[in-house]
């Protein structure tokens, strides 16, 4: 049984005649101890499905799914207090900016601690312990000294190796990265993603990547989801898509990497609109974006 169970997961904004489809009958799913990228532009709705299981769209946001499964859990029937039971303990994410997601106004420290006291409990003794042996783990030199400290003392590497540490504080068995590289220097980047990698491999987690960097989930993932304007347009092995994809907005997408392209090609045109602009009748698989979808349907790969 897959640890991630997701059937045709929409969410909408907006007035319920004319929504704004930022997700539209996405489904996949995920097993234990696996890696899978999910890519796309932006504004394809990779970051709202997974805010979605994990129960962070507010209102106006609308959640559907006809299955939105968690280790055997149906989440869209657990109460406020088992989601706030399982999110931080068996499921955790990552956000992009580890600059505004840590709290200014506490230390790291601090921080870590309270992840473990909410979940976990113990005595003070035990949790800062744990923090500095979180903070070991995550390749932070001088761990006990930086307990102290304060998010605006840390570098932005630094910075996204401690929501790290908090992240998988509880030893969660699902993992959400949402472009966890994104405001760090690329020598940092290579070292946040080989840490998160050797952490899933250590703990034997479940990682989902949300990234639009083709190349990295290459070389990390296990299984690639490919997103655009809100619909899962392909899906499968990674050395698969990237040996023969079927999809002509995968096929664009490689074609638009350096060690792909060729010398004086022209990059496929992807002039499409957004997830939640697209009407229903239109709602071809990236019609809007690439002219052969207009002539046909495209093949999907699942």
């Amino acid at each position: 049984m897959a640890l991630l169970n997701v059937d045709k997961l929409s969410v909408h904004f907006g007035d319920e005649g004319t929504p704004f489809r930022a997700v539209d009958r996405v489904s996949y799913s995920v097993n234990q101890g696996e890696v899978v990228g999910i890519v796309g532009e932006s504004g394809s709705g990779k970051s709202v499905s997974s805010l979605a299981i994990m129960g962070l769209i507010d209102y106006p946001g609308r959640v559907m799914a006809e299955k939105l499964e968690f280790n055997g859990r149906d989440l869209k029937r657990i109460s406020e207090k088992e989601r706030r039971q399982l999110v931080g303990a068996e499921v955790a994410m990552i956000f992009q900016d580890p600059m505004t997601s840590l709290n200014p106004c506490y230390t790291v420290g601090y921080q870590i601690m309270e992840a473990i006291k909410v979940h976990q409990g113990g005595n003070k003794k035990t949790r800062v312990q744990r923090a500095i042996d979180l903070l070991t783990l995550v390749g932070i030199p001088d761990p006990a000294s930086r307990l102290d400290v304060y998010p605006h003392q840390l570098s932005g590497g630094m910075s996204q190796r401690v929501m790290i540490a908090m992240a998988i504080a509880c030893r969660p068995k699902l993992l959400i990265a949402d472009e966890p590289t994104t405001a760090l220097d690329v020598t940092i980047q290579a070292q946040i993603i080989e840490l998160l990698l050797e952490l899933q491999q250590k703990e034997n987690m479940a990682l989902i990547l949300i990234t639009h960097d083709l190349a990295l989930v290459a070389e990390a993932a296990h299984k690639i989801i490919v997103m655009y304007a809100g619909q899962v347009v392909e899906t499968g092995d990674a050395k698969d898509i990237f040996r023969a994809p079927r999809h002509p907005y995968t096929q664009a997408l490689l074609r638009a990497l350096p060690e792909f392209a060729q010398d004086k090609a022209r990059l496929a045109l992807a002039a499409g609109r957004g997830a939640g602009q697209i009407r229903p009748s239109e709602r071809l698989s990236a019609q809007p974006a690439l002219p052969l979808c207009d002539r046909q349907m495209p093949q999907r790969r699942t």
